[in-house]
């Protein structure tokens, strides 16, 4: 079988074992010195010097150890070593360039130069990119989605208008930023896994960032339930333009000079995929990973609120999972033997070996000591007994009796019922004053919170912008919601609701008897 190394050149002739030992420098025990060198290589191909000396590379160490303390000194450390282990490990690429000798000593030893390899810098960046980033960098970015909104639009119509290069600027710039929102979510709920797992440890940091956190979600995901319905319109129309002329035109712009035409269509063909599954998928039961997004978000902000509450709750008690570790491990050492120290830890952790199942009978005179028990009678195994080994906490396993209040459920029922009662005559109020006139009635506050309740569950059942009546139904009424040329306004005793562009009818829901 052929290498497939073999048949490329550049990057591609980088197998798997080179390019795992790219990262050698950043595990060797001189770990520091071969970075503060790779940083010296790299701010002198900044300033475009891509090809150093020996002593170009000792002079770029040094005006480093003049900007930072902990930058060594070339003459603190061995470079020559330094250099040569690199372009051992193909960070570097070495070459004998006699023509820049300035000595006769210099040409004898045929002055050696130093330049990064394509591979090696991607190794080094990616190495300062772990060693760089900062919490403050992960964020969700809720400005993309206006000008990615733009730019489905703008791909729609150079599309349809047969402009190629636009078509390729577009879509290029469309799939970057999906990969960007991607890789900025993945990040941040990541940070979000560690700042809870932080809270255990220390509540202080958790209690900082956690204002700026939820007001950093809740203007996110407004963000995305606003464009949401737009982008997925947006998405559609590209569509409807016609995709297969979108990925042929993209594949004809593409100025890669690798790869073939068909590649290079799989390509685009692929990445067209990734933004439909992002913004229109076929259907309503795939669900988009911009629903997902904003799924996350949501719970994103209850998780916090609700580490919040547990945190409150911990501090105004006193105890908290910390204080309560403390006062057990305090008891483990202050255990008079070995032997009382694992049954304490047994009781509280219950980390016991199981045990057989086994009970004596309650009156141990009704049968024999010497009678077999295949002829003694069965004796009753609570179900906790049976399946995890565990007694029932000492309690009688033959059941014990749920003692019911009848007198409080009663109490409850009616409570509830009575509840229901006026939520339902509410709603018909409601409904009989939507018809007279809606425009005109005064909504009370439990007949708005029981209409926003229902415009909620009527709107939810949209895929994208309204363009069909949906509608919802409770408490002997229906909520239908239409797109209007007008606005509809709704006036409330606690203020005024406008629905712009969609028609509302409140009517009352037929009683099957």
């Amino acid at each position: 079988m052929t290498d497939s190394s073999s048949l490329g050149f550049g990057l591609d002739a980088v197998g798997l074992d080179d390019r795992l030992l790219l990262f050698s420098f950043a595990t060797a025990p001189e770990r520091q010195d071969y970075l503060w060198v790779l940083r010296a290589v790299d701010m002198a191909r900044a300033s475009y010097q891509v090809v150093l000396s020996t002593d170009a590379v000792a002079k770029s160490l040094d005006a480093l150890a003049e900007q930072d303390d902990a930058c060594p000194r070339p003459e603190t450390i061995e470079l020559a070593s330094r250099l040569d282990a690199l372009v051992a490990w193909r960070v570097l690429d070495r070459t004998q360039d006699a023509t820049r000798a300035a000595t006769l000593a210099e040409f004898r030893r045929r002055h050696s130069v130093y330049q990064f390899t394509e591979a090696g810098h991607r190794a080094y960046t990616a190495v300062e990119s772990v060693l760089g980033a900062r919490m403050d960098d992960t964020s969700l970015s809720k400005t993309v989605f206006a000008d990615l909104l733009d730019d489905l639009r703008e791909l729609a119509t150079a599309n349809r208008d047969g402009d190629g290069p636009t078509v390729l600027r577009r879509f290029r710039r469309i799939d970057q930023s999906l990969a960007d929102v991607a890789e900025r979510a993945a990040r941040f709920y990541t940070m979000l896994g560690d700042l809870t797992r932080t809270t255990e440890v220390n509540a202080e940091i958790f209690q900082t960032h956690k204002d700026a956190l939820i007001t950093h979600l809740r203007d996110f995901h407004n963000e995305l339930q606003r464009y949401s319905p737009l982008l997925y319109e947006a998405a559609t129309a590209v569509e409807a333009a016609g995709i297969d002329r979108l990925v042929e035109t993209a594949a004809e712009q593409d100025d890669r000079p690798f790869g073939t035409y068909a590649a290079r269509l799989a390509d685009w063909a692929r990445r067209w995929e990734g933004v439909k599954a992002w913004l229109a998928p076929p259907s309503v039961e795939l669900g988009s990973e911009v629903d997902r997004l904003s799924h996350a978000t949501f719970n994103a902000i209850a998780d916090i609120t609700g580490m919040v509450r547990q945190l409150a709750d911990a501090r105004r008690g006193g105890v908290s999972r910390e204080s309560q570790l403390r006062h057990l491990a305090a008891w483990f050492a202050g255990a008079p033997t070995m032997d009382a120290a694992h049954a304490l830890f047994d009781a509280a952790f219950d980390l016991s070996g199981p045990r057989h199942v086994n009970r004596t009978y309650d009156e141990p005179e009704v049968h024999a000591t010497a009678a077999s028990w295949w002829d003694t009678d069965a004796i009753e195994l609570s179900k906790t007994l049976l399946e995890t080994g565990r007694s029932n906490a000492n309690r009688d396993t033959r059941g014990a009796k749920v003692k019911r209040d009848e007198t409080e459920r009663r109490r409850m029922r009616e409570h509830q019922a009575a509840m229901a009662r006026r939520e339902t005559e509410s709603a018909l109020a409601m409904a009989d004053e939507a018809r007279d006139d809606l425009a005109r009635a005064v909504l009370d506050e439990r007949q708005f919170a029981l209409l926003l309740s229902l415009l909620d569950k009527a709107l939810a059942q949209r895929r994208g912008p309204l363009v069909r009546p949906v509608s919802a139904v409770s408490h002997g009424i229906k909520v239908t919601v239409s797109p209007s040329d007008h606005d509809t306004t709704v006036t409330a005793k606690t203020g005024t609701l406008r629905l712009a562009g969609l028609a509302l009818a409140v009517e009352r829901t037929e009683t099957r008897r």
